[in-house]
């Protein structure tokens, strides 16, 4: 950006870049240093929007992406109570069975 104000400077500035003062030339300059500072400020303007809609982005992404990680955790939790309770029919099953065949051994 430095080089850039010199560059401009230098440009407005009627013999090159020497900076020899010339009667009834302040309007100009000072013209041409308000047009270079507009220039300059609108370009960082840009800039910055340019970062704000960057960074808009950005949140909707992880804002998704949060939404989505979420629904998986949920699902998740979902299926593995759903394993437990079935674990839990299969072992009391298993107990029945044990007890009955037991029961079956012990009338023999």
């Amino acid at each position: 950006m430095p080089e850039f104000v010199r560059r401009e400077v230098a440009a407005v500035r009627p013999n090159g870049g020497e900076s020899a003062p010339r009667p009834h030339g302040g309007e100009a300059v000072a013209g041409n240093v308000s047009s270079l500072l507009e220039r300059v400020s609108v370009t960082s303007v840009q800039e910055i929007d340019r970062v704000i809609n960057e960074l808009n982005v950005l949140k909707q992404r992880l804002q998704q992406e949060s939404d989505r990680v979420a629904r998986e955790i949920t699902e998740y939790a979902s299926l593995s109570q759903t394993a437990m309770q079935s674990t839990k029919v299969i072992a009391e099953s298993l107990t029945h069975f044990r007890a009955a065949r037991d029961a079956a051994k012990a009338s023999e």
